[in-house]
């Protein structure tokens, strides 16, 4: 397919044709003309580069009642992602060659997004012995990214363990920091509002004891550590603090906790509970100040879907978990464009090019240049909309966001140089499958 996108606005805010053929940008320009091209129009659209979310739950295998990796990319190229990660809390656990060269070789059958599978730390998530780290990151499936996500690894001699051995091959290891003894039984934020509602609060230092201690650890044995969803501001002072001492972290936020507070909680609405929860509004403006002002490195959605049953009853006994694949590029747009925090250049970084260096990634280092392959996203910014289950395209209906307004739109996503959104709908499975098949095609007689 060779597509012609007229007037498109960059990152940078300039305006540009491209032209993208073999999967790739083949010329950039203005007034640019191709017989036979298939047109877009793009005048008024932001073009940004394929989002990029390295913290995505697929479920499969094992959970399929909840997603799979076919309905989690359609709910990523539906949100303008064009590349996921995959965490390793599936059943069998993604701890083994098998299991991750299983996930990515979904995903590159289906076509709809780029699937890199997450490594479990260690074996089962049972936080005891280290996992096959190796035979993982020697696999089919090229795992950089290990995390028990779900479980802190909270034993500091194999969080110390873990980090020397992706130390060799310059792998990161991505900690849910949650200490377990102090959030027994918790299910939303400590606080006022915690003992006015009667629920077990999970205190933010059970967030920042274990950043400390892993940032230490980091620094001394001279790793490469992530952070993922933060969501306090004591851990962005502690992250600020250890970055300035030159430790390897970065850091993630997710966009609910860049929008939503711990007030939500008051009508005990399950879709609100979350792990980690909900927090203050100080909170709240010290993550977006801190992804701001890059202390914090990057968006990821934490998308975590789950079937009707496990949210849809009394709050203790609801899962934790919110689907955000579909919202994130609105809520950042709410929470940090609108608000003067960011421009668009720096949600090209938060949400594509810092992941993807993150998760080693290729081909994201230099978006809509000539020959770079063509993975973005054609958005418009001035669209508003109601937002409602229409607007879902996982198996999972857990969104916090239903019913609200929201600003923006996905128009158009383009995954190594075909549509798998066009005109704001995903495009028919089997033909996105077929697309791929012939990319992987061209890329193996390329070379």
């Amino acid at each position: 397919m060779t597509m012609l996108i007229t007037g498109a606005t960059l990152p940078d805010g300039s305006r540009t044709d491209l032209l993208v053929g073999d999967g790739r940008i083949l010329e950039t320009g203005t007034a640019l003309s191709a017989s036979g091209a298939q047109l877009i129009d793009a005048d008024g659209l932001q073009a940004l580069p394929g989002l990029v979310d390295l913290h995505t739950h697929l479920r499969e295998p094992g959970f399929e009642q909840s997603e799979t990796v076919l309905t989690g990319s359609r709910a990523a190229a539906a949100g303008g992602f064009t590349a996921v990660f995959a965490m390793a809390n599936t059943s069998p656990v993604a701890d083994t060659a098998g299991v991750v060269e299983q996930v990515a070789s979904l995903g590159d059958t289906h076509g709809y997004a780029t699937v890199r599978p997450i490594g479990a730390v260690t074996a089962g998530l049972a936080g005891t012995q280290l996992s096959e780290i190796g035979a993982m990151a020697r696999s089919r499936a090229r795992v950089t990214v290990f995390s028990d996500d779900g479980n802190c690894v909270s034993d500091p001699l194999l969080m110390r363990r873990a980090l020397e051995y992706v130390k060799g091959f310059g792998g990161v290891i991505a900690q849910h920091a949650q200490e377990p003894r102090l959030t027994e039984g918790a299910t939303m934020n400590e606080g006022a509002l915690s003992s006015e509602l009667g629920l077990t609060g999970w205190p933010a230092v059970a967030e920042e004891a274990i950043i400390a201690r892993d940032l230490l650890l980091a620094e001394h044995v001279g790793a490469r550590i992530h952070i993922c969803h933060v969501s306090t501001a004591g851990s962005v002072d502690l992250i600020r603090w250890f970055k300035s001492r030159g430790v390897q972290v970065t850091a993630e936020v997710t966009p609910h906790h860049l929008l939503l507070t711990e007030d939500l909680i008051t009508g005990y609405d399950s879709r609100f509970k979350v792990n980690p929860p909900l927090r203050r509004r100080d909170d709240v403006q010290a993550l977006r100040e801190g992804l701001a002002d890059g202390t914090i490195d990057i968006v990821a959605t934490d998308h975590a879907p789950h079937p009707a049953e496990a949210k849809e009853c009394a709050w203790d006994e609801a899962a934790n978990g919110m689907v955000g694949l579909e919202s994130a590029l609105s809520v950042v747009q709410d929470s940090m464009v609108d608000t003067g925090l960011i421009g668009w250049a720096d949600v090209a970084r938060v949400l594509s090019a810092a992941p993807a260096r993150i998760g080693q990634l290729a081909g994201y280092d230099a978006p809509f240049t000539i020959g770079a392959p063509a993975n973005f996203t054609l958005y418009d910014p001035n669209a508003r909309r109601q937002f409602g289950t229409e607007h879902l395209h996982g198996k999972s209906r857990n969104s916090p966001y239903l019913e609200r307004s929201l600003p923006g739109a996905v128009l158009a996503t383009v995954h190594n140089g075909y549509l798998t959104v066009q005109d704001g709908a995903l495009r028919d499975a089997s033909e996105v499958a077929s697309q791929a098949e012939t990319h992987r095609g061209a890329e193996a007689h390329r070379g």
